[in-house]
C-alpha cells in the first residue's frame, strides 16, 4: 500500500473534444455534432478508406466509430460522409487554447493533442472556484463560443485526469467526473482487458497476460523487481501508474519511457518492385533523422518493419540493429534499413513500412568517424537541408527517388497531418 499524502494533489483537467474532426465539420454545415450522422474519413475516393471520426449519433445508430472502413458505412442519405480540413482542424484547436487561456496561464496549459489538453487549474479557487465548477465553465464556454461538445476529467495528477475521462466522464451523462487517489482501487483496478487503461498497448498486454496479469489491480499486487526486470523502466511505470501515481509535471509526457522517432506508412497499393519499396524507405528515412536533427538528437539503434499485402495473408518482420557511432544522418539510417531488408525480405507484396530511431544521445556528443572524412560534411548537409524545407516548404527540396513511380513524398507534402488541407 502507497501513504498517498506523501504524493502531489494538483488540480488537473483532462479536456476532450468529443469526436472533434467530426463535431467540427457539422458546424460548419450548420448540422448538430450531437444528433447528426456524420464521418470524417481519410479520403472519400478510396473505398478502404479509414474512418477518423464519426458523430455520437452514428456510433449508436450505426456503429460506426474510428478505425472502420468506408465500405462499411451503410448507404443511406441521412448519413454525410466528408474529406478531412486539416487547416481548419488545427486553427479550430488553435483558437479552443486561446480559450483556456481566459481561466489559466499558458504555463500551466498542455497541449496534448490536436483535440485533448492538460490544465492545472490549482491555486484559482478564489478567482475561478473549485476545478469542478472551472470544469463547467470550460465546458458551457467551449460549446457557446464554437458549439462543440467536450468531456473532462478531473484528478490529482495528469495520469488521474486522463483515466478519468477515458475510464468515466466520456460515460457520464454531464460529461464531467472528478477522481481521486482513493478512487484508484474501486475505479481502475477492476479495469480488464489490459489495453483499456491508457497507456497500455496491445504488445504489452499481451506481454503482461503471459505473466499471468489480466487485469489492473493485478498489476498494481504484481512484483515490482519482476517487471522492472521484464520491462526495463517500462515495468517501474507500469506498477506505479496501476497505483495511480504519476509526477509529471504539466507539458511533460506521462509516459516518460525511451524517447524515440519514428514514422509508419500505409501505403495507397501494393508495392512490389525493390527499387520502388527502397524509394519510400529513403523518403522515411529522411523524415526520421529530420526529426532526430530538429532535436539535435542521434541514434544508436534503428527500427526497420515491412508489413505484406493482405495477397499474401499478412504478415511481416520488425528488426532492429544497434550501430558503433550515433547517427542523424539519412544515408546512415537507409543503410541499415537496406541492411536489414537484405536479410529478413523475401520478395513478398509490401503494403506498409515503419522506421524508428532509439537509443538516443545529444548530437554534440557524436564521435565522428576517422575513416569517413565526408562524415562532418554530411552531417552539416542535412541540418542545410532541414532548414531548406523549414523555410521555404517540405515539398521545396526533394530526393530524386521522390519524382519516381514510387515515391510519395510529394504527394504527403500537400497534405497536413496526413490528410488534405
Amino acid at each position: 500500500m502507497f501513504d498517498y499524502t506523501q504524493f502531489p494533489k494538483r488540480s488537473i483537467l483532462c479536456v476532450d473534444m468529443k469526436s472533434f474532426y467530426a463535431s467540427v465539420i457539422a458546424v460548419q454545415e450548420g448540422l448538430d455534432p450531437l444528433t447528426c450522422h456524420l464521418v470524417v474519413v481519410g479520403n472519400t475516393d478510396r473505398n478502404g478508406s479509414v474512418v477518423l471520426a464519426a458523430s455520437p449519433a452514428m456510433k449508436k445508430d450505426f456503429k460506426i466509430k474510428t478505425g472502420s472502413r468506408l465500405f462499411e458505412i451503410p448507404d443511406d442519405p441521412k448519413i454525410k460522409v466528408h474529406n478531412p480540413r486539416m487547416g481548419l482542424f488545427v486553427r479550430v484547436s488553435t483558437e479552443i487554447t486561446k480559450l483556456f487561456f481566459r481561466y489559466v496561464p499558458p504555463s500551466s496549459v498542455h497541449t496534448y493533442s490536436v483535440d485533448e489538453s492538460f490544465l492545472n487549474v490549482g491555486g484559482l479557487e478564489k478567482v475561478w472556484g473549485t476545478p469542478l465548477e472551472i470544469a463547467k465553465k470550460i465546458k458551457n464556454d467551449i460549446m457557446l463560443d464554437f458549439g462543440l461538445p467536450s468531456t473532462i476529467g478531473i484528478g490529482p495528477n495528469m495520469l488521474i485526469a486522463k483515466l478519468c475521462l477515458d475510464l468515466e466522464a466520456k460515460k457520464s451523462p454531464s460529461g464531467i467526473s472528478t477522481w481521486s487517489y482513493e478512487d484508484i482501487q474501486e475505479k481502475l483496478w477492476p479495469i480488464s482487458p489490459l489495453r483499456e487503461m491508457w497507456g497500455i498497448g496491445s504488445r504489452v498486454e499481451k506481454t503482461l497476460n503471459s505473466m499471468g496479469i489480466f487485469s489492473i489491480g493485478q498489476l498494481a499486487k504484481y512484483d515490482l523487481k519482476l517487471l522492472e526486470n521484464k520491462f526495463g523502466i517500462m515495468g517501474n511505470q507500469l506498477y506505479h501508474h496501476a497505483w495511480g501515481i504519476d509526477l509529471s509535471e504539466i507539458g511533460a509526457p506521462i509516459i516518460q519511457g525511451q524517447i524515440s522517432y519514428g514514422k509508419s506508412q500505409i501505403l495507397l497499393r501494393d508495392y512490389k518492385e525493390i527499387s520502388e519499396i527502397k524509394s519510400v524507405i529513403l523518403e522515411m528515412c529522411e523524415e526520421v533523422a529530420r526529426r532526430a536533427r530538429v532535436n539535435n538528437k542521434a541514434a544508436r539503434t534503428i527500427n526497420f518493419g515491412l508489413g505484406y499485402s493482405k495477397n499474401e495473408f499478412g504478415g511481416g518482420f520488425h528488426r532492429s540493429r544497434t550501430i558503433e557511432n550515433p547517427s542523424n544522418i539519412t544515408i546512415d539510417i537507409y543503410n541499415v534499413c537496406l541492411e536489414l531488408m537484405s536479410e529478413n525480405y523475401r520478395g513478398q507484396t509490401v503494403r506498409s513500412i515503419s522506421i524508428s530511431i532509439t537509443k538516443l544521445e545529444n548530437d554534440y556528443e557524436m564521435q565522428l568517424d576517422l575513416f569517413d572524412d565526408n562524415g562532418w560534411k554530411k552531417r552539416k548537409i542535412g541540418y542545410v537541408v532541414d532548414d531548406i524545407r523549414k523555410r521555404f516548404g517540405p515539398a521545396s527540396l526533394l530526393r530524386a527517388v521522390s519524382y519516381t513511380s514510387g515515391g510519395t513524398a510529394l504527394h504527403r507534402a500537400s497534405l497536413l497531418g496526413g490528410h488534405k488541407k
